[in-house]
């Protein structure tokens, strides 16, 4: 007996093919529908995915077949082969049988289509031959939309779309090259390849050829004689074969910008030659003024027509934690996670966007979260393990980001991986391909065609941005600005880079972020004798970047449509030694989101909102050996303070609205000196905005310095409260909770620990606390109605 592989195979010369596939989970259950298009050379034509709602797989099958006709027939497609995996619905489609089930109109839709197509065939295949299918139809389950099109394969399939080329152009050697009509003479100068070019396909053959032509002959260099480990030569080309793809413009593209940089890098061009800088125009907001509260009306009601991309959530082994950063609590007083804290904040801000609007809204804002290979699987366990924090599970979208090749030297010869010869390094390319990732996934394309208007870009791990967020929306908004970039104020000199305008000599120029060690040399060759100094607010007049992007989409479409998501890159190579010939390491071309303003035209509206540190900035980036290292006065950007910032917020927040909150103590944590404000929170659904805040506290309220308070509910009102001690309040959204009198009890403490003790969990250590619950009221309040609370 002889086993066929099971594969999918290309059509004839000058027809194209259709794979469809339909889902349900459950059977009855929430279903999807997929297909794609695909020419005689496995190229992508189009691709689609559909959510039907609840239906049995059968009426799903029908439903994927029939768009795809559909699609065949926009697209004035003549010749075509259909291939399905449900034999069943391959059977009805090509009998004249008539049917009275629930999918007899689908039925008759799919025939009465497939007689306009003057040239096609629908046969069935086995599951294994239709999985690009298989993965649409999925995608289908967990649309947030009806029906979307992809002009280019996105990120969920382009590893089988790789797999399907290259099964279905297997062949021997003298096939392949024969009818990529190139002799096998190109593979001389590299004898190892040219002894296994029998293994390949005709797609690895032309990758090879690439890699020998842009100068990587040294890959092969260790390649063991045919029969020899030809399953790791096979991988070294399937990852080749991504590196290729996942790179706007290919490897050789990739290998040609690396040289062009790595060169400039060598003899030391300054990347701002030519360039002259001054002071961009921005908005400068003073918390809880007029102005600011109008901003922040402005950024409720334009929320609804927003989306978020959380960016590039790492790896916590920087922090001394082993998780990833978004599982780790922002404070410990309600152990709320980053990621809750994000996803709270923007359901919060849906909520109220909907409540000031004058229909019917059912707005569900989307949240983009880029992953990495470290990532991906835990982030996904994170978020179905805690019913993804209250959001539904169609608003979550993940893109997960591919690496790239890493270069042994100033040539960009690719480097091979110390403990594989047939695998190349790769490192992460940087936060700037989450721009790629979105263009290439179709879902710009969705969120414009569902009326979206603006993409909101955050970080991992700060505490306090969505403070920032509806003020700065507001800003967009009202100035039209096309890219927005939340900034700090910034003492001269101080590192954190400075949002800077930058004029060439060609009259060319860009609003973008500047690092600090790279501004003050700047200003001073170019007419500024003192560099980067304060001016009369005691900053430098250049904001803090704090890498927090408001982009319109629109434009963002038109702008990545001309660039297909590629960002302006860099190199940083590690030289062995001042001749800069050799690099101690491996390096990498790297990309940053913030540089996507850099490649705009003159006449992009680029600026900034500024708003105070202690309101909107406590990133979360250092361990505590190294944040005890900061010298006294700078910020120690650790766990430490970062937990410590968000208590400071919200104090000096109740501060603005009236309360009497009782000053600071200094404490040191893992040798860290920080103030200790009383600890404080709230759920982002009860403070919002600033206006929202003081229309819940009235009359004369304290809080003592050793207080700890939390609420949890919308509709909590502080009214002369003296609290000295621990209060918790959690009342359901319908409930009316006055809070009034005094309070007092032993309350809740923070205690020393050493991070170097390892019987405490990693995410108190990295703290240098823990807290000491004591005693505290605490009063739940689970059903509709309005109460007092009065001790």
């Amino acid at each position: 007996m002889v086993a066929i592989p099971v594969k999918w195979n290309k059509p004839p010369p000058g027809y194209y093919k259709l794979n469809t596939d339909g889902a349900s989970l459950g059977n009855p259950g929430r279903a999807g529908g997929g297909g794609l298009i695909r020419d005689n050379l496995g190229n992508w034509v189009k691709g689609f995915s559909r959510s039907i709602g609840r239906a049995t797989s059968m009426v799903a099958e029908f439903w994927a077949l029939r768009d795809g006709l559909i699609l065949a027939n926009q697209l004035d497609i003549q010749h075509l082969e259909i291939e399905l995996d449900a034999k069943v619905v391959v059977d009805l489609i090509n009998s004249s049988k008539s049917s009275n089930t629930t999918y007899s109109s689908l039925l008759v839709d799919c025939r009465w289509l497939l007689n306009r197509l003057p040239h096609a065939t629908v046969k069935h295949v086995f599951r294994e031959a239709n999985h690009c299918a298989d993965a649409q139809a999925k995608n289908g389950c967990n649309l947030d939309v009806d029906f979307c099109v992809f002009d280019v394969p996105p990120s969920f399939i382009t590893a089988l779309i790789c797999s399907d080329v290259i099964s279905a152009m297997a062949s021997t050697a003298t096939e392949s090259l024969s009818k990529l009509d190139i002799n096998a003479d190109f593979a001389s100068p590299a004898p190892n390849l040219q002894h296994n070019l029998h293994l390949l396909s005709p797609q690895q053959i032309e990758l090879a050829k690439m890699l020998l032509e842009t100068g990587q002959t040294h890959l092969f260099e260790h390649w063991a004689e045919p029969g020899v480990e030809d399953d790791e030569k096979k991988a070294f080309f399937d990852q080749v074969a991504r590196l290729d793809s996942s790179y706007p413009g290919g490897l050789a593209s990739y290998i040609k910008t690396a040289r062009e940089l790595l060169a400039d890098s060598k003899v030391g061009k300054n990347p701002f030659d030519g360039f002259t800088p001054s002071v961009p125009k921005g908005e400068v907001l003073t918390y809880g003024d007029d102005n600011f509260i109008n901003f922040e009306d402005m950024g409720v009601k334009e929320a609804r027509k927003a989306a978020f991309v959380l960016v590039a959530g790492g790896l916590g082994e920087r922090l001394g934690y082993n998780g990833i950063k978004v599982a780790l609590p922002a404070e410990t007083t309600t152990g709320t996670l980053f990621l809750q804290n994000y996803i709270e904040s923007i359901l919060a801000l849906q909520d109220a966007s909907c409540r000031l609007a004058q229909d019917d809204c059912q707005t569900k804002i989307p949240l983009v979260i880029m992953t990495s290979d470290d990532t991906h699987a835990r982030t996904i366990e994170l978020l179905e393990s805690n019913s993804y924090f209250g959001m539904e599970p169609t608003q979550v979208k993940l893109l997960k980001q591919e690496k790239v090749a890493c270069l042994d030297d100033n040539d960009a010869r690719l480097a091979v991986d110390l403990r594989n010869k047939y695998r190349i390094q790769t490192k992460p390319h940087g936060h700037g391909d989450v721009h790629a990732l979105l263009f290439s996934s179709g879902i710009l394309k969705v969120w414009h065609d569902a009326g979206l208007r603006w993409v909101l870009f955050f970080q991992d791990t700060n505490g306090l941005l969505f403070k920032a967020i509806p003020g700065a929306l507001g800003v967009s908004a009202t100035r039209q600005y096309h890219v927005n970039s939340l900034a700090v104020p910034r003492k001269a000199k101080e590192a954190i880079g400075g949002i800077t305008k930058l004029t060439h000599a060609d009259g060319r120029t860009m609003v973008i972020n500047v690092e600090y060690n790279q501004l003050d040399p700047l200003l001073r060759a170019t007419g500024n004798p003192d560099g980067d100094v304060n001016c009369e607010t005691g900053y430098s007049p250049f904001p803090g970047n704090i890498n927090q992007l408001i982009l319109e989409l629109s434009p963002y479409i038109d702008e990545l449509t001309k660039t297909g998501g590629a960002i302006k890159e860099f190199v940083n190579p590690k030289y062995k030694d001042a001749s800069k010939t050799s690099f101690k390491s491996s390096t990498r071309l790297e990309c940053m989101m913030q540089d996507y303003p850099k490649t705009l035209p003159p006449s992009a509206r680029v600026g900034f909102t500024v708003m105070d540190a202690w309101l909107a900035y406590a990133p979360v980036k250092n361990n505590p050996e190294d944040a005890a290292k900061v010298p006294k006065g700078n910020p120690y950007h650790s766990a430490t303070s970062g937990e410590i910032a968000i208590y400071r917020s919200n104090s000096l927040i109740l501060r603005k609205v009236g309360v009497q909150v009782a000053d600071p103590v200094v404490q040191v944590f893992n040798g860290q000196e920080v103030e200790v404000w009383p600890r404080i929170t709230w759920k982002p659904k009860w403070g919002l905005t600033f206006a929202e805040i003081k229309r819940k506290v009235c009359g004369s309220s304290t809080i003592s310095q050793r207080s700890t308070m939390v609420i949890k509910g919308r509709n909590v009102f502080l009214e002369d409260l003296s609290l000295d001690g621990a209060l918790l309040i959690d009342a359901v959204d319908d409930a009316e909770v006055k809070v009034q009198g005094s309070v007092q009890n032993k309350g809740w403490t923070l205690e020393n620990i050493d991070y170097k003790d390892a019987s405490v969990p990693e995410e108190l250590r990295i703290r240098g606390f823990k807290i000491n619950k004591i005693e505290q009221l605490e009063k739940n309040y689970p059903e509709s109605g309005n109460f007092t609370l009065k001790p």
